[in-house]
């Protein structure tokens, strides 16, 4: 890509640290590319930052296979016009490399564990949890196909009052369904979801009620949790996502996790005993306050759990990077996780917490309100059956996840360029059909070395042929920063280009160099949406 070969141009004259950037101009007669590397060495080798771009631009021109023209701007800014025989070459990159064109070795094996969406396992996910889904997996696709090694994990609170809670709000029902008359409490699980597992387990084990109270809670909490995991590992499969690891709350306690992670803090000096409880020193690693580990009755706290599960991550399994995404009410939990690994003698770095705001769902002009205990919400499934896993992934990249997202559905479901994900899966679709009629007109398609490159001269043909170049830099980044919206935000600039070029060009004319020449092109679009809408987890269909 180019954005690389200027760099590279340009190290040859600069120190190899240099913070400089190479991004497109604010304006397009500026030039394709421009940078501040003159600027940003100046200082360094003590030269006027113009008199060294000056120096930067009579070399970098004698490379005339890169560029057609390079100038020295206002202070010392570089303004870079690529050669166009460079963008031609692009066509030819793209379908030599097939498959694997925007592959990386940015991550160079380095293990990442990508913990996401984690519900509790005491109902049903919705949407909130999908977008969560879509954000994690989606980003687990980029970082393996940046070189990274993957592992996606989901993490099962399946302990502590939650679950006791599950198990009696099963229990009450049950005896609901029996006839007996019940004031169900309003801290408990009140969904209908709950009342058809009453109705289950009471089909299963009739014996229910007759049990000691115990017993029968304990059977009842129990089985729940393994109902609803169960239809949470469903719906996560059908809308696209499998897990390498459904890690277990649970057996992090019998494993002595927990206690092995409190024994070393313990030893470190980072805790301390107040009002009964155990306390963990969080103010001295940047936290506002210090956190409770273990309660004055002898109960651990959830974060207790989390630090145990977090040690293990790092200390026990070897992961240099950690990826948890979070809903966004986790907030303020960040800093004390920080804290803690930092007292484990961790590099808090090497955790990177994402955090998911709210989705506003929008159907038929009213927003839903969303409470799993209340069960007033919109599930998974039931979103999923509505719109279909294509539309539902796509638009929960549509934006930043750290900023609240409006799903209207009757967008997501409608068949038309306003529906982004449509647009999108159009454009591939309508290549999927030049080829059709180019098989039926039984034109030949060029091998690599064959294509009649200085035929793609339009200015069309200029700009698809600048977004397929920069595919491979918008994965690295999407994979450095963390973001996969910036996947869909390119697959979007994409399409518009390319449905542009549909409405001024034809691919097949009487013109057969040119139209051989264009169907390499159509090609090598073609490839990279495909590859593009994989990474989200997207189908991309043949016809439409």
């Amino acid at each position: 890509m180019i954005v690389r070969k200027i760099r590279e141009e340009l190290l040859k004259h600069l120190p190899e640290d240099l913070p400089f950037k190479v991004e497109p101009p604010p304006r397009e007669e500026m030039g394709d590319y421009a940078t501040n590397a003159a600027l940003v060495a100046g200082g360094r080798v003590k030269r006027s930052p113009r008199e060294l771009a000056s120096e930067l631009a009579e070399k970098l021109s004698r490379r005339k296979d890169l560029f057609s023209r390079v100038e020295v701007a206002g202070p010392g800014f570089l303004n870079f016009w690529v050669a166009p025989s460079y963008w031609q070459t692009v066509v030819q990159r793209v379908l030599e490399k097939g498959d694997t064109y925007g592959r990386s070795e940015l991550g160079k094996g380095k293990k990442v564990q990508v913990e996401f969406v984690s519900a509790n396992p005491t109902g049903p996910l919705h949407v909130g949890h999908a977008r969560g889904a879509a954000v994690g997996d989606t980003l687990a696709r980029i970082l393996a196909f940046a070189g990274y090694e993957v592992v996606r994990e989901y993490y099962i609170n399946d302990r502590g009052r939650q679950m006791e809670v599950l198990g009696r709000s099963v229990w009450l029902r049950a005896r609901e369904l029996s006839g007996e008359e019940i004031e169900f409490p309003q801290d408990h699980y009140r969904g209908e979801y709950i009342r058809d597992l009453a109705a289950k387990l009471l089909s299963e084990r009739p014996d229910l009620l007759q049990l000691p109270e115990g017993e029968a809670l304990s059977l009842c909490r129990d089985f729940a949790l393994r109902e609803i995991l169960s239809e949470i590992r469903r719906d996560l499969e059908d809308f696209g996502v499998f897990y390498d690891v459904w890690y277990s709350e649970k057996e992090l306690y019998e494993k002595g996790e927990v206690e092995e992670a409190l024994r070393e803090l313990q030893e470190k000096g980072h805790l301390y005993e107040a009002e009964g409880a155990l306390w963990f020193r969080a103010t001295a690693f940047g936290d506002e306050k210090d956190r409770v580990v273990r309660r004055a009755n002898g109960e651990p706290t959830y974060f207790a759990s989390d630090i145990a599960y977090h040690r293990e991550k790092f200390l026990k399994r070897g992961f240099d990077l950690v990826v948890d995404v979070w809903g966004a009410d986790h907030h303020g939990y960040v800093p004390r996780l920080k804290a803690v690994l930092s007292a484990l003698g961790v590099d808090a770095d090497r955790l990177r917490v994402l955090l998911i705001q709210m989705v506003n769902l929008i159907e038929g002009g009213k927003l839903k309100s969303m409470s799993t205990r209340a069960g007033e919400f919109v599930t998974l499934r039931e979103l999923l059956e509505e719109v279909g896993r294509d539309a539902m992934r796509f638009t929960f990249l549509t934006r930043k996840c750290d900023a609240p997202l409006d799903f209207d559905v009757e967008l997501a479901k409608a068949q038309r360029t306003e529906n982004p994900v449509y647009y999108v899966q159009y454009a591939h679709a309508r290549l999927a059909s030049v080829f059709r009629k180019a098989e039926e007109a039984g034109l030949e398609f060029p091998s690599p070395s064959e294509i009649p490159l200085n035929r793609l001269d339009t200015p069309e043909d200029f700009r698809l042929l600048k977004l397929l170049d920069f595919f491979p830099l918008v994965v690295e980044e999407a994979a450095e920063m963390l973001e996969p919206h910036r996947i869909t935000y390119f697959l979007l600039d994409l399409a518009t280009a390319l449905h542009d070029y549909y409405t001024k060009h034809r691919f097949l004319s009487e013109d057969e160099e040119r139209s051989r020449a264009r169907l390499a092109l159509a090609r090598a679009v073609k490839q990279v949406l495909a590859q593009g809408l994989n990474l989200l987890g997207v189908s991309a269909p043949e016809r439409m």
